[in-house]
């Protein structure tokens, strides 16, 4: 049997432990802001992010409520997923791709589920100026929380602006302003989601031919067992 789940559980207990013991240490040594740098273009600054992956999010506690328990309806049918492709035989690949975007998507999750129960400090969200509000300091474990389950924001540390200068005045509409190619700030989660995605993407013609051939044997073992009924 563990021959059978051993590519996803050990995908997603390697992803999960990078992804947590990054994000614990960043969050219980550094405040929020710039941590490091190796270079203009590798920097890692310490922010927490109320939505998606790539800073995506929803308005409010009702939105950050809505994502976290559409977060783990994903997880759970990502794990089912995974337990029909094992059945069905597809290919090594494709489970391995798949347990990626779970594993990132798991991640990312357990910082909303716990991170607001565990941690005295974090980023809330203010209903009176109608945004999430950093903190100061530097945060610890703690028995209380900064706020109530499926709440936590999650933590991001990885910024690379692989570009970063300023438009012409002559541009219109941004003309003066400062740009940067690669703003997004994120996590190993992430990475884990977008690089189960670009395989999936790059490979789908070997995965498609894969689950065809396993299509084709199925229907070759049902066509020979009937033959062997209707001979007996």
């Amino acid at each position: 049997m563990f021959q059978k789940i051993k590519i996803p559980l050990l995908t997603i207990l390697a992803v999960l432990f990078i992804d947590q013991f990054i994000k614990i240490f960043i969050k219980l040594n550094y405040p929020l802001g710039e941590v490091g740098r190796i270079g203009d273009w590798c920097v890692l600054h310490f922010t927490e992010n109320p939505g998606m992956a790539w800073g995506l999010e929803f308005g409010g506690t009702f939105g950050k409520l809505s994502l976290s328990i559409l977060r783990v309806l994903a997880c759970f049918g990502g794990i089912f997923y995974i337990r029909y492709m094992i059945k069905k035989g597809e290919h090594k690949g494709f489970i391995f791709s798949v347990s990626l975007i779970l594993a990132g998507a798991m991640g990312n999750i357990l910082d909303s589920i716990f991170y607001g129960l565990i941690f005295d400090k974090g980023t809330v969200f203010d209903p009176y100026i109608q945004d999430y509000m950093p903190y100061e300091g530097i945060a610890s474990f703690t028995s209380n929380g900064y706020t109530s389950t499926l709440h936590g924001c999650v933590v991001d540390m990885f910024y690379f602006p692989i570009i970063e200068g300023h438009f012409p005045n002559w541009v219109p509409i941004w003309g003066g302003e400062d740009f940067i190619f690669f703003r997004p700030i994120f996590n190993i989660a992430d990475v884990a989601i977008s690089l189960g995605v670009i395989l999936i993407i790059i490979f789908q013609k070997k995965f498609v031919s894969n689950n065809n051939a396993n299509n084709s044997n199925d229907e070759v073992h049902k066509l020979n067992n009937e033959q062997v009924k209707n001979e007996n």
